[in-house]
């Protein structure tokens, strides 16, 4: 799923004319996928039996709802928005079916709301789905959220291992405790639906999305899904079932988002038919026999048509084929992807079996572009009906036509359940199962408590670091000590193990120390990140004050525990060499005490690795079972105490260098790879065009000449612009909610308007936004950032399928600006609207 930008200034649309004039393309776009690629053959897929006992009086009863709904009714069914788009009103007039809270929404706008607030806002929005509406039939609303580790975007929440990590535990019965733990502290903030599990299979741990997969082969989601969709819904068959402390749970995302070429997110899984079966298909059938009621639709392709139009598998063998009555939902304006759609208008992929639109912020256009198709015929309505009967049939099946208002039902508002010592316990036993040994030379582990412990690393004391990416915001960043109000550090763990023994333990970060420790922990890893910004061009991990640590420590003699935290297996051939003892820690969690009982003791290792680890950086897409399998550490990998865990001199030397972050447009004093700064007339742009209208030079911001000083005489109009040396596709990361943000001083405020742009390869294709207004009311002489989310520029008429420029600054008065950095990011601080 996406994500949404915060709220800010108001942008105005610039006009195309803006940005005719910038540089022209390089290249001409790619080819689009070939067409009529990726049919399924429903008769080659495995049969299922249906669990779920068929209901005549729901089915009736759901005849009868049909018959007395509007068609507007019905069209709002289908269609879903997130909470930062969408009011209790909007679901009142336009009968919306759900709503959603992407991965940066709170109610109200509030930056991690408390938990009472959520509460609140999902009385108020079933009350308004409740309201009286003349003669229709009243229909109450799903409220669903990325909950994949936990309750993971409130304020004191469970916050669990990742995927990785309980692919790491081979532990089913565990994960049905997981489940039941989420959907419980769902029901205290009143929450009815989850977006999860994912039953990725991951391929190529260059995803973003890798440590969201519970491994690399079928077989662990294959036994995962059944029991943590039963601890989210309960046991088919059973009172309690999706009611009570259960929730309705979502399978996804349908099919094949973990084998995209190069690992790319959002990407083209290139493989046969029977591949997709043996491979991607394993979870799905278990996940089903246990009564899921959503499957969530991926944003991927499947040999270039994408999933969200892929009829064959949404309708022929999701439906068909396995018998699904429940609902496919898609992701985040997944649908804009098809061929020939937009976020506001796609009625082919209703016709391929979508039965609900996440549009988040695109909602109302859908609803009327619906609309639209089912008056005029080209949405049937057999298929708009049955996409609503499907709707209506999770509800009725939860009980939600009779619950009440969320406030009322079982354990709305039981906010002391929120990361309970109960439900910490759970979250502590998952840490403990997840880690992953991989060296122990002289048996190092486990540690006594009663010595004198150093703890260093950028990660011992940073419940950011070690909750990882989906946790209170989208990408995981931006979150600060105070928003884990019931979390326990790796370094408060280790401390509280050590004082309670009669030891001493120390925390340095970066590992100096008065008095030599008997030993030291070293606690460093990756930084957190989810989909887009997670998808990395190798897999080899590069922190050199982290590796100048763990080589510091052991010139000095002191023996080194080395705990890595990640989202996949990676090329760490120098921390390996550098460290005694090396910990797959994964990202764990609230619950750093788990990491603790297992270091020194209390519980052995008895995790094994889910995805094989790679013995070089570019060794990327590496399979058990692949013809030429040569991992460092094959998958199912994991030492005990007690066995020999030492481990010869690795090579150090890199297999590839990793290129440059797409995402940067301008940093360190220069343009990003593959990009450069032309300055100049409009249509005469050039990388040294003469001081008479703009000039540029070097500036000092962090260090020397990490910025470029750009200075408009006024003399004319002119332009600074990044562009790029061939077309770039940003349409994922418009959909995603990114967007481009500038780090800059304003220096002498500018005499005249001012125009951020965005041009795209074909004649006058652009578009932007006057922002002279926003360089005014800075502070001059201060740094600032402006972030302008992607989408704004697609509204303003850019085609985001092929962005040759990315950003241009243009205006004809006298203006000096110095820029530090520009980047396209995942939003953390305020951003301008396009309102």
């Amino acid at each position: 799923m996406g994500v949404r930008g915060r709220k800010g200034l108001a942008l105005r649309m610039a006009s195309v004319a803006m940005v005719a004039a910038l540089v022209p393309a390089a290249h001409a776009q790619q080819a689009a996928a070939t067409d009529g690629a990726g049919v399924a053959h429903p008769e080659l897929w495995p049969k299922r039996e249906q669990r779920i006992a068929p209901d005549p009086a729901m089915e009736k009863r759901i005849d009868q709802l049909l018959a007395a709904m509007s068609l507007e009714q019905k069209v709002g069914q289908i269609v879903q928005g997130d909470i930062a788009s969408t009011t209790p009103d909007d679901v009142r007039r336009y009968h919306l079916g759900s709503v959603l809270n992407g991965g940066n929404s709170d109610p109200g706008g509030r930056y991690n709301a408390p938990a009472k607030d959520w509460l609140a806002l999902a009385d108020a929005f079933y009350e308004a789905s409740m309201a009286p509406s003349g003669n229709l039939p009243r229909i109450p609303i799903m409220w669903g959220s990325d909950a994949v580790h936990g309750h993971n975007n409130v304020v004191g929440a469970t916050l669990f291992p990742h995927n990785i990590g309980l692919g790491a535990a081979r532990d089913p019965e565990l994960l049905r405790s997981i489940g039941a733990v989420t959907a419980k502290e769902m029901r205290v903030t009143g929450l009815d639906w989850t977006f999860a599990p994912t039953l990725a299979i991951v391929r190529d741990d260059r995803w973003g999305r890798t440590y969201e997969g519970f491994g690399e082969a079928p077989e662990i989601a294959a036994s995962y899904a059944a029991p943590l969709i039963e601890g989210l819904q309960g046991k088919i068959g059973d009172k309690d079932w999706l009611r009570g402390p259960h929730i309705i749970a979502t399978a996804k995302h349908f099919l094949g988002d973990g084998g995209t070429y190069g690992g790319k997110d959002q990407g083209d899984t290139r493989i046969s038919e029977a591949g997709l079966i043996n491979t991607f298909s394993a979870p799905y059938i278990p996940a089903l026999n246990a009564g899921v009621q959503s499957v969530m639709v991926s944003f991927s392709s499947w040999n270039g048509t994408k999933m969200h139009g892929n009829q064959s598998l949404l309708t022929g063998v999701m439906k068909q084929r396995w018998g699904f009555d429940g609902l496919l939902v898609g992701d985040w304006n997944g649908h804009a992807q098809v061929s020939g759609c937009t976020a506001t208008d796609c009625v082919q992929a209703a016709k391929a079996g979508l039965d609900m639109y996440m549009a988040p912020d695109s909602w109302k256009a859908l609803w009327q572009s619906t609309l639209a198709h089912a008056r005029d015929g080209s949405l049937p309505m057999a298929r708009l009906d049955d996409a609503v009967r499907r709707i209506l049939r999770v509800k009725l099946r939860a009980g939600l036509f009779e619950a009440g208002k969320p406030s009322s039902r079982p354990f709305g508002g039981q906010f002391d359940l929120l990361g309970s010592a109960e439900h910490r316990a759970v979250a502590r036993q998952a840490v403990r199962e997840s880690l992953v040994l991989l060296k122990n030379a002289g048996q190092l582990l486990p540690l006594k408590p009663m010595s004198n412990v150093l703890v260093a690393g950028d990660g011992a004391d940073n419940l950011t670091k070690q909750t990882g990416g989906w946790t209170l915001s989208w990408q995981g960043t931006g979150t600060k000590p105070a928003d884990f109000p019931h979390a326990q550090s790796i370094w408060s763990g280790i401390a509280e193990e050590v004082k309670a023994a009669g030891g001493s333990a120390t925390l340095s970060a970066d590992g100096s120390f008065t008095k030599k420790p008997d030993v030291a922990i070293v606690v460093f890893g990756e930084d957190p990140y989810a989909e887009f910004q997670g998808d990395r061009p190798d897999v080899g991990f590069d922190d050199a004050r982290s590796l100048a640590l763990l080589r510091r420590l052991k010139g000095a003699g002191v023996p080194t525990v080395a705990v890595f935290l990640s989202g996949r297996a990676m090329w760490v051939n120098p921390f390996l060499n550098a460290a005694d003892a090396f910990v797959a820690a994964w990202l764990p969690g609230s619950e750093g005490g788990g990491i603790a009982d297992v270091l020194f003791g209390k519980a052995d290792f008895r995790g094994t690795l889910p995805y094989s680890w790679p013995r070089s950086s570019d060794q990327t897409a590496v399979n058990v079972g692949d013809k030429d399998y040569n991992p460092l550490f094959p998958y199912g990998f994991g030492l005990k105490y007690g066995q020999p865990g030492d481990l010869a001199p690795l090579p150090e030397a890199r297999a590839t260098v990793a290129a440059a972050d797409p995402g940067v447009l301008y940093a360190a004093g220069r343009p990003g790879a593959g990009r450069q700064l032309l300055l100049g007339a409009p249509g005469a742009l050039s990388t040294n065009p003469g001081p008479e209208l703009i000039d540029a030079r070097p500036a000092d911001h962090h260090a020397q000449e990490d910025s470029v000083r750009l200075h408009w005489t006024g003399a004319g109009p002119a332009m600074a612009a990044i562009a790029g040396d061939a077309p770039v596709n940003l349409t994922r990361e418009s959909n995603g909610g990114l967007a481009v943000e500038l780090e800059f001083r304003v220096d002498a405020a500018p005499s005249a308007d001012v125009n951020l742009l965005m041009q795209c390869s074909g004649e006058k294709c652009g578009g932007g936004f006057p922002v002279g207004s926003v360089f005014k009311a800075v502070q001059a002489g201060q740094w600032s950032r402006l972030a302008i989310p992607l989408h704004c520029f697609e509204k303003a008429g850019v085609d985001m399928s092929k962005v040759t420029v990315p950003i241009a600054l243009s205006t004809s008065g006298a203006m000096t600006v110095t820029l530090s950095s520009a980047r396209i990011v995942s939003p953390v601080g305020p951003v301008l609207t396009c309102n």
